[in-house]
């Protein structure tokens, strides 16, 4: 006989399971393809983090959007040098309320167009939150801070926020970015995108932020059990992992000086 899919229900159960509480701060890394066949898919996934956190519990996800980056920098796929100019020139500018976020999956472009919900103003890496939280988290997102302490990720470490995992693994977690800003080790560069002005034209702009890299954060999640606590349990077909992000955060930000040359 074969297993009933995934529904709000069951799903309600499996974040309960993993220890998602009402009144809770959650940010949510997923995908839905890893889960399994969901019955209503994102919505029910939505629904079901709704129902566990209740009317006092916020959900933020990242809606991060790459492709509006400086295309020198560019390595999958590169450009041609002299397209350069042209797609400064005419790539769209960051709106919030419209930009869809790129390879961040359906359930965090569900949770972005929910009704209700506040996105951050940064023309790379944006968050979307959800709930009573959601205007503390998204305000005032620093283009040279894009996920540092004063960036939504920071917000978030103060608030106690758990991060939650759905079908992915620690390589989208994007709270171990925080650590770097807090390593001195950590390469910085330049910038750009298409921002919009403050009466709402278009500009291209350029600023100083640190080098991303999570090329090792598989690794450093593998570690990170040795010493925090997570949690980890079944999200559908798939498996879900909940860990508290000051525990998280604070652990990489001591595991980096020593793993990264």
């Amino acid at each position: 006989m074969s297993l009933l899919p995934p529904t709000r229900s069951s799903l309600a159960a499996d974040l309960a399971g993993l220890g998602v509480r009402p009144g809770g701060v959650v940010l949510v890394h997923s995908s839905l393809r890893a889960i399994g066949w969901v019955c209503g898919g994102a919505e029910a996934v939505v629904l079901a983090l709704r129902d566990v956190l209740g009317p006092d519990g916020t959900i933020a996800v990242p809606t991060h959007t790459p492709v509006n980056s400086d295309p020198a920098r560019w390595i999958n796929p590169r450009v041609p040098v002299e397209w350069w100019d042209v797609i400064r020139a005419e790539t769209p500018a960051f709106d919030p309320a419209r930009t869809p976020s790129r390879a961040m999956g359906a359930i965090a472009e569900q949770v972005r167009t929910w009704p209700g919900a506040l996105r951050s103003d940064h023309p790379q890496v944006s968050f979307a939150a959800l709930g009573p939280h959601a205007a503390a988290i998204t305000e005032g997102h620093a283009l040279g801070d894009g996920l540092g302490e004063t960036s939504p990720l920071g917000r978030l470490h103060r608030l106690g926020a758990d991060v939650l995992m759905l079908g992915t693994g620690w390589d989208t977690c994007t709270s171990f970015h925080l650590a770097e800003y807090r390593w001195a080790g950590a390469p910085w560069h330049t910038e750009g995108g298409a921002v919009r002005r403050p009466d709402g034209r278009r500009t291209w702009a350029t600023w100083e932020d640190v080098a991303f890299d999570a090329s090792d954060f598989e690794l450093l999640g593998a570690d990170l059990p040795r010493f925090v606590t997570v949690h980890t349990g079944p999200a559908g077909t798939g498996t879900g992992t909940r860990v508290a992000m000051p525990a998280a955060v604070d652990f990489a930000a001591r595991w980096l000086p020593f793993h990264r040359v």
